[in-house]
Formats: structure tokens, C-alpha cells, sequence
């Protein structure tokens, strides 16, 4: 004979098209409303509530398949459990993986993502900020530069929500900030390079935004330190492309005195450079040696493999969320993460 909670699951799972509510919750679990209300949204109870009570009330919501309503719950003041998140160049392997991160952190928090690119007019970057808000998200995560988007920027920062930066290059006025140490990264590369030998070197990679700035300044600093400061002319701004990429590494090789060794900003600019290499029968790294920055997934499986600087996606990302959803009143402040270096087999010693 079946019980009554298995006929009151039975009765919910004849229903599809109505969506699960807390009194169908309560109802199966054999507890109020109220109850169930307060375990839910986590809520700070005078009278603690049975963990027994508490797991029953968990296990039947995902059983039911419940699913809380966002809006319903901003308007309620309570948290409503979305994160927005503005990613600055949706179509960059690069933040398609922080993006990745960042959603699996906010899953482990019991958090869902709104997603927008701001890879846009500035005017529709405000919208979809307003739109972001109105849809009550909780907290607002940044991923990519975004410092050509001013009015965007003193918007956030004036939001009645948490709003979090990642690689911004540097510190942001009125955000917290999660940057990687663009500075480490390049003198780890030079460092590897030069004890392998290279004396000629060539960087690829435009400086409009925060971190290939940073990065293109400390592969000038660190050369000029060691007594080779590189020439003008083995410094080639272009876009984060690989076609791009692949046109500059061809200026480079064709230039008088090319470098032996070649600094990409990115791995999206270098795995184009392989490219150009291998078209114009350029041995990597016999005759040229590459190194990338950010050690994408891709840059494992590229031919050869890249050594490259690996960005510390997963901790930043996980620091940012964390930042995002347990924001201290006590102000803003920017948090440099460490790269490390990964050598794979696009670097050796310079052609003899």
C-alpha cells in the first residue's frame, strides 16, 4: 500500500507543467512551510533547526525537482542565488575557461550564473548592466579589462551589489580586484630563455588592455636589466587573434637580425605563430623558440606543445566568487595571484 508521501510525489511528478513550490515541499516532508522557507534560503533561526529535519527537507526538494524563483526572492530581500557575471571577449578561449571556473565555483556555492559580453557599444554595456541588476543577481564578476568602457566601470562601482574584477592588469578604483603577477610570469619566461641561451627577443602582443600592458613593460624591464634591451623593431603590437599572431611572427622572422626567441602576450597569439612557423618551415624550437602566456587548455595539444606561463585560472576564479558572495564591509582591495611556468617543447638553446 503506499504511503501518503509516496502518493504526494506521485500526484507532483503527474503535474510537470506546475513548477514545485515550498508547500509541496512541506508537504511531503511533514513539516511547515515556514520550516522549509528557512532551510532553503539558510536563513539565521532563534530556534535551530534538526539536522535530520534539515537534510529530510534537502533531500525532498531535489527530489521534486524544486527550483526557487530569483525575482521572487529579491523581492522578498532575500538572496536570490545569481551571480552575474560581464566577461569582456566571450569569444576568447581564454575567458570561454574562466567563464568555466567561475561557474563551477558559484555551483559549489549553491550559486547560478547570469552570463552578458560587454564586447559591445558602451551604451549596451550599461544595459546589460541594468539588466544584470534588475534581474537581482547578487554579485557582479568582471573577466577581462574593461577600462575602454568608462561609463560601464562607474556604474558598477556604483551599484548596490558586489562587484569583482579579474585581470584588470592593475588595481580598480571601487572594486575588488583579482590579478595575476604579469610581472613574475614575463621574468620567469625571460629567465628560462636566457638560461638557455637566447640573446635576441621578440614580443607579440598590443597593449591597450591592463595585463598585456603589464606583461609587454616587464618583458622590456627585465631585458634592460640583463643588458639587452630589446630593439623597436622586434616589438610587434597586434590583436589577441592568432591570425594576427601569425602575421607578426612573419615580420619578426623576416626582419634583420630576427630574435631567436619570441614572447607572445597570449597563448591565442601564440598557437598562431606555430602556425606561420610551420608554414614557412621555421623548426620550433631548433630555430626559433616561443613562449605563451596563460597555459589555455589548448596550448597542451598545440604542435609542438607550448610552454607557456600558466595563469592560475581555477584559484582566481575561485577567490573572485568567494570575494563576490562574502564581501566584507571594510572596503575594496586588489589580490595579485602567482603564476608559475610550464615548460613543454616549444623553448630550447638558440640555433648555433
Amino acid at each position: 500500500m503506499a504511503t501518503n508521501e509516496d502518493n504526494s510525489v506521485a500526484h507532483d511528478q503527474d503535474t510537470p507543467d506546475r513548477p514545485m513550490t515550498m508547500q509541496d515541499i512541506a508537504r511531503v516532508s511533514g513539516v511547515s512551510q515556514s520550516t522549509v522557507s528557512r532551510v532553503l534560503n539558510d536563513a539565521v533561526t532563534t530556534v535551530p533547526i534538526a539536522e535530520v529535519t534539515r537534510q529530510r527537507v534537502l533531500e525532498v526538494a531535489g527530489r521534486l525537482g524544486y527550483r526557487p524563483n530569483p525575482l521572487a526572492r529579491g523581492l522578498r530581500g532575500a538572496k536570490t542565488m545569481l551571480l552575474g557575471i560581464i566577461v569582456r571577449e566571450i569569444s576568447d578561449p581564454f575567458f570561454a575557461h574562466a567563464v568555466e571556473a567561475v561557474s563551477v565555483r558559484a555551483r559549489e556555492r549553491n550559486y547560478n550564473v547570469v552570463l552578458g559580453s560587454a564586447h559591445s557599444l558602451a551604451d549596451e554595456a550599461i544595459e546589460l548592466r541594468a539588466v544584470l541588476e534588475t534581474r537581482h543577481c547578487d554579485a557582479i564578476i568582471l573577466l577581462g579589462d574593461m577600462r575602454d568602457q568608462p561609463r560601464l566601470l562607474d556604474d558598477l562601482s556604483a551599484s548596490r551589489v558586489p562587484v569583482v574584477a579579474l585581470w584588470q592588469g592593475s588595481a580598480l578604483a571601487g572594486v575588488d580586484t583579482v590579478n595575476v603577477d604579469n610581472r613574475a610570469g614575463v621574468e620567469a619566461a625571460i629567465a628560462h630563455l636566457t638560461g638557455l641561451g637566447h640573446r635576441r627577443f621578440g614580443f607579440i602582443g598590443e597593449g591597450q588592455h591592463g595585463d598585456v600592458r603589464a606583461r609587454l613593460s616587464a618583458f622590456v624591464e627585465s631585458l634592460t636589466e640583463r643588458g639587452m634591451p630589446p630593439g623597436d623593431a622586434h616589438i610587434l603590437p597586434t590583436i589577441n587573434d592568432p591570425a594576427a599572431g601569425a602575421d607578426a611572427f612573419r615580420r619578426l622572422a623576416s626582419s634583420t637580425e630576427p630574435p631567436t626567441a619570441v614572447v607572445t602576450a597570449t597563448d591565442h597569439i601564440a598557437i598562431g605563430a606555430l602556425h606561420a612557423a610551420h608554414g614557412h618551415g621555421i623548426a620550433i624550437p631548433g630555430q626559433v623558440s616561443i613562449v605563451g602566456f596563460d597555459d589555455i587548455p589548448f596550448a597542451a595539444y598545440s604542435a609542438p606543445p607550448l610552454t607557456t606561463v600558466h595563469n592560475p585560472i581555477t584559484e582566481m576564479a575561485s577567490l573572485a566568487v568567494d570575494l563576490a558572495i562574502d564581501r566584507s564591509p571594510s572596503g575594496t582591495a586588489d589580490h595579485v595571484l602567482a603564476p608559475t611556468f610550464t615548460v613543454r617543447a616549444t623553448t630550447g638553446p638558440p640555433p648555433s
